[in-house]
């Protein structure tokens, strides 16, 4: 796979973001070692364009303030291992999303839904945590596959 900006509208896509950052679901232990050593901010910032999210809803998903993330982009500071596992995983669940809503558009209208496979709640909550994201993941999977609880 190659890196290149969705020709049809100059924007990157899910999938050049995931190229970029080399996010994949399939090798967690890259993903931790990556994370581990800190990825660049400008992945933060990556993912925001790719995403129906706001600066304020991502910042706040990983616990940091967006004041801080532009702090570190002007000081060429890294992301936290947490952050940088978090950025990773929602880069390949957003990936996986777009498989299965076929845009990032219904993925995130879902995201604000409760979804019954994750007990009613939304699923956007259970982005905080690196676990919360393989949950999501998880019930992609099923939706995918037409397994709905």
């Amino acid at each position: 796979m190659e890196y290149t900006d969705n020709p049809e509208s100059g924007k990157m896509v899910v999938s050049d973001v995931a190229i970029k950052y080399s996010a994949s679901h399939d090798n967690t232990f890259s993903t931790v070692e990556q994370a581990q050593e800190g990825i660049p901010v400008s992945a933060f910032f990556d993912l925001l364009e790719v995403t129906g999210l706001s600066k304020n809803e991502l910042s706040g998903l990983l616990d940091i303030s967006f004041k801080t993330i532009q702090r570190y982009q002007k000081e060429n500071k890294k992301l936290s291992a947490l952050n940088s596992e978090q950025i990773l995983k929602m880069i390949t669940l957003y990936q996986k999303a777009e498989e299965v809503f076929g845009e990032v558009a219904s993925f995130d209208r879902w995201l604000r839904k409760p979804a019954l496979g994750l007990g009613g709640q939304l699923p956007l909550r259970f982005m905080q945590t690196p676990g919360g994201i393989d949950l999501i993941y998880d019930e992609l999977m099923r939706i995918e596959h037409g397994l709905l609880a």
